[in-house]
């Protein structure tokens, strides 16, 4: 997991409720993304629903460098809320997270 040429980072990541917990995780990415948003390095921080499939999130986030994504992911607020996103989740965080690196045509 590199950095874009640029330094920025992009990362998506996908995630759906438990069966009867939709409500719960919607609300707990509501209460998570403005301290996100408010982390040093932050370029932009947007939760989404996915249209037609209520339960289903993405989250979309741009931070200035690799060094930035890590500090957030490090911050202690993460080592409290990890445990508790776990419960709302069905799978991991890991299997719903993509880094994306941007790119340009040449032409």
């Amino acid at each position: 997991m590199t950095a874009a040429p640029t330094g920025y980072v992009t990362v998506v990541w996908d995630a759906k409720a438990k069966a009867g917990r939709e409500d719960d995780l919607r609300a707990f990415i509501t209460a998570a993304v403005t301290p996100s948003r408010n982390d040093p390095g932050n370029i932009d921080y947007e939760a989404h629903e996915v249209e037609g499939r209520p339960g289903e999130f993405v989250i979309h986030e741009r931070w200035e460098s690799r060094a930035h994504l890590d500090a957030h992911l490090a911050a202690p607020r993460m080592r409290e809320l990890v445990p508790q996103m776990l419960e709302l989740i069905d799978g991991s965080i890991e299997d719903g997270i993509r880094l994306l690196r941007p790119f340009r045509p040449t032409h």
